[in-house]
């Protein structure tokens, strides 16, 4: 049987209002279960901000659904408004710590199926390295990190630091967009997610190439982007054509932009045949990796499908995107699905 890995889930802990409170900083997130216990709030201070269900939380009914959508491994990370970017970095120290340390306490209920990616405090990065060796010394399989810091892109000396420390290490690390940007025009619709989401994934991939980064970080590092890297495999073509042609687009770029696929991975999050045959014809399919968003409702809403039924991939990429390449960029065992 094809082992199926989950490696863009997402998960919120039971965060308290008091314990929320104790930050002292203005909209801190927290969560507000329903009396039912089935469906809650996540609020940032006393403003509602998502309505969430009940496997976000809760390792036991996120087990079941697993199980029902045959998922032998989910790796989780934090919902991005967790990261604490804004806060005073030794705040966001101990925030981080708590969050990841909530983390592993869900992935207990079943250690060999729930894995758990650590949040750090980018906004210091002597404190993130520390923070991200931590994390993963305790059983962590990577990091999460948002793909920038207020206005520092990945490109940044500091974050670039971050990256080579993890490539050091040997710790993985997942791009997550965050903070997505908008002057107010995308007010409705969720435009926000439809839009600036796919385009500051694109912003991360081409900050770290354009600038010359990846010539400064050790080709060791185990990167991937999230939601197939946005927009990035559909515009590459317009990023070499401006390479070729422009000497300030490849003023700190010494190689053909397209080159550098081979320096980082993407989920197969697309939800469309055609977008994963353009991923994986752009990516390769050694780089895809299974990732659903889940539990959220912009994600997969049945996990794998799409690469599951797609006409155009060969059987061993389907076996290598379900869960062979997330096996090898984690490091994990394939374990025995529960009942088997």
């Amino acid at each position: 049987m094809t082992l199926r890995i989950d490696m863009h889930s997402h998960f919120f802990p039971t965060i308290s209002r008091e314990e929320a409170a104790r930050i002292d900083q203005p909209g801190v997130p927290w969560l507000a279960v329903d009396d039912g216990g089935e469906t809650g709030m996540i609020m940032l201070g006393d403003q509602a901000f998502r309505p969430v269900e009940r496997p976000l939380w809760d390792p036991a009914r996120r087990l079941e659904q697993m199980d029902r959508q045959g998922i032998d491994i989910q790796l989780m990370c934090a919902t991005p408004v967790m990261f604490g970017y804004r806060y005073a970095a030794a705040t966001a120290l101990q925030w981080a710590q708590r969050m990841n340390d909530k983390a592993l306490e869900l992935c207990s209920a079943a250690p060999a199926r729930l894995m758990a990616l650590a949040q750090v405090p980018l906004q210091d990065v002597d404190l993130a390295c520390r923070e991200a060796s931590r994390a993963f010394a305790q059983g962590h399989r990577g990091v999460q990190i948002g793909n920038h810091v207020g206005p520092r892109d990945l490109d940044d000396d500091a974050l670039v630091r971050f990256l080579c420390h993890c490539a050091h290490e040997g710790i993985p690390v997942l791009v997550h967009p965050w903070d997505m940007m908008t002057d107010g025009r995308m007010k409705r619709w969720m435009l926000p997610w439809l839009v600036a989401m796919p385009a500051e994934t694109q912003l991360g991939i081409l900050s770290l190439i354009l600038s010359g980064a990846f010539e400064r970080i050790p080709r060791s590092l185990k990167l991937c982007f999230a939601h197939g890297g946005g927009s990035f495999a559909f515009l590459l073509g317009r990023v070499d054509n401006a390479w070729r042609h422009r000497d300030i687009v490849r003023e700190d770029c010494p190689h053909l932009p397209s080159s550098y696929v081979d320096r980082f991975s993407v989920d197969s999050a697309v939800f469309d045949e055609k977008s994963l045959t353009l991923l994986v014809d752009v990516m390769g399919e050694e780089r895809v990796l299974l990732g659903s968003d889940y539990p959220y409702p912009l994600g997969e809403q049945s996990i794998g499908a799409l690469v599951e039924n797609h006409g155009g991939l060969s059987e061993r990429a389907r076996r290598r995107i379900l869960g062979g390449n997330a096996a090898a960029f984690f490091g994990l065992p394939a374990p025995a699905r529960a009942g088997s």
